[in-house]
């Protein structure tokens, strides 16, 4: 399937992503999956619109990383920030900032290690990692088309983003121990 065909195809909102030709869906994502999601949402929604940062947006987004390579994901949540609001219309056409990843026990598209070098490879900055199974976040820098740095937070840390700033965003808070 091309990009275009696509980007034709009727509106939907269970989890899916072009990789590079082929069509994959999956199944609605679990209920715990969809509260971390919505807590990491408001959570981050108000720490940028306090700051005009941006804007956060929520899966299900088309975003197209490589319309010529057929390459069309979405990340569970997104950023882009001020000065690249004009990737976003109806789809994104261009990689965002940042994207966050809720990872459950059940893997839904595609592999992680996959996602993680499209982001990179195609400009994200930043990557949030959630896992339901350790309640922690991971958040990797990329730079140069790989994982540059990763930082750890768990429990009651502030999660810290070279994009964000330190948030009042506490895993504690997100994966409702």
């Amino acid at each position: 399937m091309t990009t275009a065909e696509y980007l034709e195809t009727p509106e939907t909102v269970l989890p899916r992503e072009l990789a590079f030709g082929v069509l994959r869906v999956a199944d609605a994502p679990t209920v715990s999956h969809q509260r971390v999601v919505g807590e990491l949402f408001i959570g981050l929604t108000a720490h940028v619109r306090a700051r005009r940062l941006g804007e956060v947006l929520v899966a299900p987004v088309d975003v197209v990383l490589d319309a010529e390579a057929d390459l069309v994901v979405q990340p569970d949540l997104l950023f882009m920030g001020a000065q690249r609001t004009s990737l976003v219309g109806d789809r994104i056409f261009g990689a965002p900032d940042m994207v966050v990843e809720v990872l459950s026990p059940y893997p839904r598209i595609g592999h992680l290690e996959e996602k993680i070098g499209w982001y990179a490879r195609y400009g994200v900055r930043e990557c949030w990692l959630a896992s339901l199974a350790k309640k922690e976040i991971a958040v990797l820098t990329l730079a140069d088309g790989a994982v540059a740095s990763r930082a750890l937070f768990g429990r009651g840390q502030a999660i810290k983003s070279d994009l964000l700033g330190e948030l009042d965003l506490l895993p504690i808070n997100v994966f409702g121990w």
